[in-house]
């Protein structure tokens, strides 16, 4: 489909194309059987066993199984995730609450015009409906919430806000050698063009004001011809051989990735609880991003430098070449002491056994 065909008729095309799988899907539902209330079994919609790759927001689903189990034909119930979503998330929540099955949903970023234009309701309508189905809902910063608010309404539905949390003991510090390099990584999607080609014009501003710098942008590309786009734009400012690509990452290469370098570079406006944000710090990577979305949540001034920008719901404002040459000209004195503050913050904010008992809690609350 390609995008001038409006999202409605789009939407309904794939609804029609996808009814085979959805019937299916509703008889695998009206199977589930609602587990006994005495412990915690926890239901993920099919999320972690339907074939998909398991990265964005069904990575968090992985400590949650490990620590409640996770079958999603006996459960009492069921979690998703509003960037990860179940297949056909509405017919299973309506059998959900038919069964007594409680439903836990967790709500990451929406739809909202400087992001998704005017196919914002693509994304929120969905949300909307599977949100008003929820029994409880985490959202995963303040600007999820207040963002949630604003584009898919009030919601009387009980709610928690808990940040993205981040394995400590997975993603730790490597061995620091003092380079006199200073080794920038930009991580993660990348999905348009203007995230990328000012991390190149940084660089050289680095360059050229006499700090030896280096990048690394790791992660795939969602614009047109992007690979041989980033290629030529390396090329013109002669900067192959300081400039490393890295297309594909697995979360197991992650820890590795993070380790051989210095700050993070993240400049993505709006960003409601990056991930790739948290476990750089966790590795003992100050932060450089924009001053907007969740960024202002989770990345405090000891452990990084945030590039003040204009809020605006209506407008993408990208932080320029020398504000993130500036930020990262600022933390490279000071890197050993923002190295370990990062590392402080993570372990003190952001740990994946808090968070999963910050879930039993409200699991335990659900069930009596």
């Amino acid at each position: 489909m390609t995008a001038w065909i409006p999202w409605r008729l789009r939407e309904s095309v794939r609804r029609t194309l996808e009814l085979p799988g959805s019937f299916s899907a509703i008889r695998r539902f009206r199977r589930m059987r609602r587990a006994d209330a005495s412990s915690v079994c926890l239901g993920f919609g099919g999320v972690l066993d339907d074939g998909r790759a398991i990265h964005g927001g069904a990575v968090k689903l992985l400590p949650l199984r490990a620590a409640f189990g996770g079958d999603d034909a006996t459960s009492n119930i069921v979690y998703a995730v509003s960037s990860s979503q179940p297949r056909f998330a509405e017919d299973l929540f309506d059998l959900c609450r038919g069964k007594g099955i409680r439903i836990v949903w967790n709500q990451n970023g929406v739809g909202y015009p400087a992001w998704a234009g005017g196919e914002s309701e693509r994304f929120n309508e969905p949300m909307r409906k599977l949100r008003e189905k929820a029994d409880f809902v985490v959202y995963q910063s303040q600007f999820c919430r207040v963002s949630a608010e604003k584009f898919l309404g009030p919601c009387e539905t009980p709610f928690e806000t808990l940040y993205n949390p981040v394995d400590c003991s997975l993603f730790v510090p490597g061995e620091r050698t003092i380079s006199g390099v200073l080794r920038l990584l930009a991580a993660g999607t990348h999905g348009t063009r203007d995230r990328v080609i000012p991390l190149l014009d940084a660089l050289l501003v680095l360059r050229r004001g006499g700090i030896d710098a280096s990048l690394t942008v790791a992660g795939g590309f969602r614009w047109k011809n992007a690979e041989s786009d980033f290629a030529l734009e390396v090329a013109g400012r002669r900067l192959d051989s300081v400039v490393r690509r890295v297309r594909n990452f697995s979360q197991g290469d992650a820890p590795e990735l993070y380790r051989g370098h210095d700050v993070l570079l993240h400049p993505k406006y709006m960003d409601p609880c990056p991930t790739v944000v948290l476990e750089a710090l966790a590795c003992g990577l100050p932060v450089v991003g924009s001053h907007s979305g969740g960024m202002p949540e989770i990345v405090h001034g000891s452990c990084g430098v945030l590039v003040a920008c204009e809020g605006d719901w209506d407008a993408r404002h990208s932080v320029s070449a020398q504000d993130l040459a500036g930020a990262a000209s600022e933390i490279f004195p000071r890197l050993e002491e923002m190295a370990a503050a990062a590392r402080r913050h993570a372990v003190e904010t952001f740990p994946v056994d808090r968070w999963v008992e910050d879930h039993a809690r409200i699991f335990r609350g659900l069930l009596e």
